[in-house]
């Protein structure tokens, strides 16, 4: 599995564990060690939330330097096209978590007192 498939796997297992669905599964795809925050397993909401947005910002530049490397030539555009298409899946998932969070906020604040 290239490096690529390997990022936006950890992302989507980052988030996985976050939710709790799956709980005890450490392998997703084959891949066993997912991430800093879920080796350990007493990871914070926070620090899941990093790893993806770190994931996430590592994937928009592997797709940058892709997409550069493409318009000097030295990139085959395959590359390209994977790369975009790995950072579109990370991203799509960063702003799904991203949804549940602003959802899960709203459903508290309608709570009442």
């Amino acid at each position: 599995m290239n490096i690529k498939a390997m990022d936006a796997a950890n992302a989507y297992a980052n988030v996985m564990k976050s939710q709790g669905i799956g709980s005890g599964a450490d392998k997703i795809g084959g891949i066993s060690d997912i991430g800093a925050a879920s080796g350990q397993g007493t990871g914070s909401f926070s620090d899941v939330l990093k790893a993806a947005l770190s994931d996430t910002s590592q994937a928009v530049s592997t797709s940058e330097n892709a997409g550069i490397g493409a318009l000097n030539g030295t990139t085959d555009l395959v590359d390209v096209v994977t790369s975009v298409q790995n950072a579109e899946m990370v991203l799509d998932t960063v702003v799904a978590v991203r949804d549940k969070v602003i959802a899960a906020y709203q459903d508290i604040i309608k709570m009442p007192i």
